[in-house]
């Protein structure tokens, strides 16, 4: 079951998204997964540190999911 994050601005770089839920400890190791091809942004890979996700996008890493609302 993925998890539910709440976002009060138009969208939230994906490195902050990462760090904001909790899946990784730093921003360094946010880096690492996404240029390594470990974060998926709707079902595909993204190595872009600062794609905007908005509500309503799913992001997965390493089996954990988190939909924005």
């Amino acid at each position: 079951m993925a998890d539910k994050i709440k976002i009060t601005t138009e969208f939230i770089k994906l490195d902050a998204l990462l760090k904001f839920a909790s899946l990784v400890g730093s921003g360094g190791e946010a880096k690492q997964l996404i240029q390594n091809g470990d974060v998926l942004v709707n079902g595909e890979v993204c190595t872009m540190r600062g794609k905007k996700i908005r509500s309503g996008d799913k992001v997965e890493l390493g089996g954990h999911e988190v939909i924005v609302e």
